[in-house]
């Protein structure tokens, strides 16, 4: 099983901590495909941010080595809807698999993310995914995605003390890491907080292995199917949709 992790930023090495994520988790003979988007923003931090990732994006899942899933391992979900219309293979945003994992094991969570502005998107999902009852608050650290790399910046031990914030003043039971660029703080809060902490690249990839391995894949009746035929225009004339021939597979 082949199963792709997509890093719609531009940052590499952002990148190899994801894929090490991903790695650790794989069951034998799943084979972590871990790829850098080669166009769009350096951190992705708003929706702007998200918008010029999304054809990256695309092209990763177009033009790149094909698997049998793929994972979106950016914590907005960018391109999601979008990548399930071009693909029949099973694709995962990092967002929606951790808060769905987070509610098999826990009543309800709180989502420690990066700044202001990324933990009110955060809750636009938390809405759009149904996950109201269930997530208690999105807390944000303000610890901008690519100060997570900087041992100057303090972001653990920040990251840290809003977990605890958030199980004393949420009353959760578990935390949901709010960006993939905190996948390698999972044991470490874990430690610190004996409760259980979920990294959103480890359980779509658990996840995605379980979909494969049902069989499973994207539907193709409705408003997931292949985008509809038709010409773009100036810079995206590149893009323009040819039916099924698009579909990724």
């Amino acid at each position: 099983m082949k199963i792709k992790l997509i890093n719609p930023n531009t940052t590499r090495s952002m990148t190899d901590l994801i894929a090490e994520a991903g790695r650790e988790v794989a069951a034998p003979g799943t084979e972590i495909i871990a790829a850098t988007s080669l166009s769009g923003p350096a951190s992705i931090e708003g929706h702007f941010d998200e918008a010029m990732s999304v054809l990256g994006l695309v092209d990763e899942i177009l033009d790149g080595p094909r698997a049998d899933a793929y994972i979106i391992a950016c914590f907005g979900d960018p391109g999601l809807m979008a990548a399930r219309e071009i693909t029949d293979a099973p694709v995962l945003g990092i967002a929606e698999a951790a808060m769905h994992a987070a509610t098999f094991i826990a009543t309800g969570f709180s989502v420690v993310t990066t700044l202001e502005r990324t933990r009110i998107i955060t809750e636009h999902l938390v809405r759009s995914y149904g996950m109201e009852h269930h997530c208690r608050r999105v807390r944000a650290t303000e610890v901008a995605v690519l100060e997570l790399e900087n041992p100057q910046s303090n972001a653990r031990a920040t990251i840290l003390a809003e977990c605890e914030r958030a199980l004393a003043e949420d009353q959760s039971s578990a935390i949901v890491l709010g960006c993939a660029g905190m996948a390698d703080l999972v044991r470490y809060l874990e430690d610190k907080l004996q409760v259980p902490v979920i990294d959103g690249v480890a359980a779509a990839v658990k996840m995605a292995e379980a979909l494969v391995g049902m069989g499973l894949k994207t539907s193709k009746r409705g408003d997931l199917a292949p985008p509809l035929p038709k010409p773009y225009r100036g810079k995206l004339s590149a893009y323009s949709p040819k039916g099924p021939a698009l579909i990724a597979s």
